[in-house]
């Protein structure tokens, strides 16, 4: 089966293409006696944004390792670049893998690749996006209920303003279909209830781009005729909110975000952002452990799935679909606290000490 020399001679291979994959994990078999040694590949999408390498990677391979203590596990970041991804998606293709676990960067793009893991018998997990092709399950949140809870927060805030106050919406990476469903839900919310005055999608998720966008609109709009922004994760509110500070807006407008990033926890203390939704990696990245480990060993994908998701093809696979959480100033404590995503020493770093000790956070 898979051996040492194999896993060396594949990281000179990809080490030449510039793909990095790094194999953990050793022993003789996956149960005792087995004779052989599971191998799952882990593609994630970029290490830009913080959830990737410092909350699903990690957790992850922790539920891979307690339900398979010989797994192999080959991990690889597309620094955000669709080749990167294919490339890498062929590499573990043709290193034999038992599973692979893959968060696309681009779903429709990498449909081609999961094709080539479903005749190589490789069952390809979509890993918080739904990636398209014959993938095997699908672990993620319900991503219009992320929207939902955008929609509702911001039109919370905004008060008197929220029937017919000027919004901003920044959407996400067009060709992570998450975005998509983020924005229809916040428009179901939105929709009839406020002017969306400007509206941009962006690639790759780039905070940058966010800020220029948002100083282009801006320009337009002029800088106080922008009541509130929809932000569709915590990169784009910090783009959005870098750029409003550039241009002197105060008071700031609502903005929301998603992802409940430290850095985006500490702006809503200290009043810069209204809100972030909380999508509890532990459950996710458990569930997305688990049934890799399962299709790994060739084990139904129901036995870990709570229900079933239609794939655009018309496919319907084994899903585990789990409930986000709007994160607002009032529960920050009986939320991220509570559930030791964070301390209050992690939130309420010097530069906060005074808005914590205001809203309670001590």
């Amino acid at each position: 089966m898979n051996t040492c020399v194999r896993d060396t001679a594949l990281a000179l291979a990809v080490v030449s293409t510039a793909v990095t994959l790094t194999a953990c994990g050793s022993g003789a078999g996956d149960t005792p006696g087995s004779g052989s040694t599971r191998t799952i590949g882990l593609l994630l999408p970029d290490s830009t944004t913080p959830r990737w390498e410092e909350q699903d990677r990690p957790l992850l391979e922790q539920k891979i390792r307690q339900l398979c203590a010989d797994c192999r596990i080959e991990h690889a970041d597309a620094k955000g670049d669709v080749a990167i991804q294919q490339e890498q998606m062929d590499s573990t293709i043709a290193h034999g893998v038992d599973a692979i676990v893959l968060a696309a960067v681009d779903a429709r793009a990498m449909a081609a690749a999961v094709g080539r893991a479903a005749a190589a018998h490789i069952p390809v997990i979509a890993y918080d996006r739904l990636a398209e092709g014959p993938i095997a399950g699908y672990v993620s949140f319900d991503a219009e209920e992320v929207g939902r809870l955008q929609g509702k927060a911001l039109l919370t805030a905004l008060g008197a303003q929220a029937h017919g106050g000027r919004i901003v919406m920044m959407n996400g990476d067009p060709g992570d279909p998450n975005a998509l469903s983020f924005k229809q839900g916040a428009l179901s919310e939105l929709r009839g209830k406020v002017t969306i005055a400007k509206e941009y999608d962006t690639p790759q998720w780039s905070a940058e781009t966010a800020d220029q966008n948002m100083a282009a609109a801006i320009s337009t709009l002029g800088a106080g005729s922008i009541d509130g922004v929809y932000a569709a994760n915590d990169e784009l509110a910090a783009g959005s909110i870098a750029a409003l500070k550039a241009d002197k807006v105060s008071p700031l407008p609502p903005v929301t975000g998603q992802d409940a990033e430290l850095a985006a926890v500490r702006r809503i203390v200290g009043g810069d952002q209204y809100m972030t939704v909380y999508k509890p990696f532990g459950p996710e990245a458990a569930a997305g452990g688990a049934m890799a480990v399962a299709a790994a060993r060739g084990r139904p994908l129901d036995e870990v799935a709570t229900g079933r998701v239609r794939t655009r093809g018309g496919a319907e696979v084994p899903a585990v679909l789990l409930t986000p959480v709007s994160v607002t100033l009032a529960t920050v404590k009986n939320t991220l606290v509570k559930d030791g995503v964070y301390t209050i020493g992690q939130i309420c770093a010097p530069p906060l000490a005074r808005d914590c000790h205001r809203v309670g956070l001590t």
